[in-house]
């Protein structure tokens, strides 16, 4: 037993009385922009982790640092 056309209908209408057309209108479109930032973020967030393993990949190439370890006694 699944949902049926006339449950789904009621609860558009329930949602529609409640909040009206302009306040859903308005969530919906909060809801692309906030889905469109994530997007680029992550489009952000991959491109910088690339340009990262740049740096880390030169920086090997590089002499590399001595570091000196601290013991104590």
């Amino acid at each position: 037993m699944g949902i049926s056309f006339w449950q789904i209908l009621v609860v558009v209408l329930l949602l529609v009385v409640l909040f009206g057309r302009g306040k859903i209108s308005s969530l919906m479109g909060d809801m692309a922009k906030g889905i469109k930032s994530f997007k680029k973020g992550m489009a952000e967030d991959d491109s910088g982790a690339a340009q990262q393993n740049t740096i880390d990949a030169t920086a090997e190439k590089a002499a590399p640092v001595e570091t000196k370890d601290k013991e104590t006694a």
